[in-house]
């Protein structure tokens, strides 16, 4: 089987802080690194590292070609990434030294998917595959429905959070996976709680509270492991990456969420996205 993502690519501009600066204040940084990013390509190389076929639709620039031709060292199949003539897709993100972060996002190439690029791409999905996608691409509603369509399994990252682009895809998603601040927006803006709607499987991931699992109605606690953290950029994304690809490998959802846990848990030690998400047997060998 396979894992679709129709997801962004980023040049994550890292820069270190004593703490998020407040309105109009100044700060030095203590340091800069550059590497992969964005939240889809933080997915695809988490569920690549877990171990099952990920390909991945997308955009880059001549200028970011540098950031496909990394999904693939990764072992991500790269063959739907097209290279298109815009603005860079960036995102420049400040972490602070208890390992808080603020990003803000260019969108760039991600927002300049073509329909016929999703169309081609799916044509060679099989059914029983998953897709997934977040809310850094366009394209989104158009790519989960023909997969739903298709007979694929449909998966869904709320974030970052914006209630229309969720509600616009709640008729077609199996899987639902967002943290408890979008969990609580998305309550606010439909009404509904997890339980109410209608999907098979939610997920609502509590950082260093641990995750739920919310499926046929009950609920479920999968605790967190206690770990310092340096930098929690890109840990849910390796969250949801990891947990996609055991349920790929026809793992039940909560050991599902437990291997993802210590994914997770091992990605807040290190600083960086993509570059530094852990493969299965780090993740196999980790303990805290």
């Amino acid at each position: 089987m396979a894992v679709w993502n129709l997801g962004s690519i980023n040049t994550d501009i890292i820069v270190s802080v004593p703490h998020i600066p407040a309105p109009g204040e100044t700060l030095a940084s203590t340091g800069r690194q550059v590497f992969l990013g964005g939240k889809g390509a933080n997915m695809s190389v988490a569920a690549a590292r877990a171990g099952v076929h990920v390909r991945h639709i997308g955009a880059v620039t001549a200028d970011t070609r540098w950031t496909r031709d990394r999904l693939m060292e990764y072992g991500v199949d790269t063959r739907h990434i097209a290279e298109i003539d815009c603005d860079p897709a960036q995102a420049f993100i400040m972490v602070a030294e208890d390992g808080e972060n603020a990003i803000v996002l260019q969108p760039g190439a991600n927002a300049r998917i073509s329909s016929d690029q999703i169309k081609s791409a799916l044509s060679e999905a099989a059914v029983g595959d998953w897709i997934v996608t977040q809310n850094e691409t366009n394209g989104q509603a158009e790519a989960l429905k023909l997969g739903k369509d298709m007979g694929l399994k449909v998966a869904y990252a709320a974030a970052p959070f914006d209630a229309n682009a969720v509600s616009a895809v709640l008729p077609f998603i199996d899987f639902l996976i967002l943290n408890e601040i979008e969990m609580a927006q998305l309550t606010d803006a439909l009404g509904k709680q997890a339980e109410d709607l209608g999907i098979e499987t939610v997920i609502i991931t509590m950082g260093g509270k641990g995750s739920v699992l919310v499926e046929n109605g009950a609920r479920t606690e999968i605790p967190a492991i206690n770990v310092k953290p340096v930098d929690t950029t890109g840990a849910g994304d390796t969250f949801t990456g990891y947990v996609l690809a055991c349920l790929d490998r026809g793992m039940p959802v909560q050991q599902a969420m437990q291997v993802a846990t210590k994914a997770g848990a091992l990605m807040v030690t290190r600083q960086g996205t993509a570059d530094v998400i852990p493969d299965l047997a780090e993740v196999q060998a980790f303990s805290a």
